[in-house]
């Protein structure tokens, strides 16, 4: 017989205790739903309150990789998402230029590759999702 919403929040309320994080039945319900939904968890709060502890609780928990996107004031795409990594690109089109190398048009499909792509923690998080890992 399949247990019951109740009794797997149950088991991850006492799952979460092993790993010493002591969880309210709220934490517990909204850590179900968001795995039962396979969607993430927005944890917003002050500083100290255990944000993060909560997520690498839950990692270690359901056994995933936890990405952590530090949020403040100021933060923007690049920091979030992804960037360029521009010196690595400068580098690749001074070789390309001191090789000889004129078709443009190739330099530039590889110079805006996954190769040369950092990858930030949303990025990380929405491939991880896709990868279904």
């Amino acid at each position: 017989m399949k247990d019951g919403p109740k009794k797997i929040i149950d088991d991850i309320s006492n799952g979460f205790a092993e790993h010493g994080y002591i969880c309210s039945e709220q934490i517990a319900t909204a850590v179900y739903l968001a795995s039962q939904l396979e969607k993430p968890i927005l944890i917003e709060g002050p500083p100290g309150v255990g944000k993060t502890e909560l997520a690498n609780t839950a990692a270690l928990f359901f056994q995933k990789e936890m990405i952590r996107l530090q949020c403040y004031e100021g933060l923007d795409v690049t920091t979030a998402v992804y960037e360029w990594n521009y010196s690595r690109q400068m580098i690749e089109i001074r070789m390309a230029e001191a090789g000889g190398y004129k078709d443009k048009k190739g330099i530039e499909k590889q110079i805006f590759s996954n190769e040369f792509l950092i990858k930030r923690p949303l990025l990380q998080a929405l491939e991880m999702g896709e990868n279904g890992a």
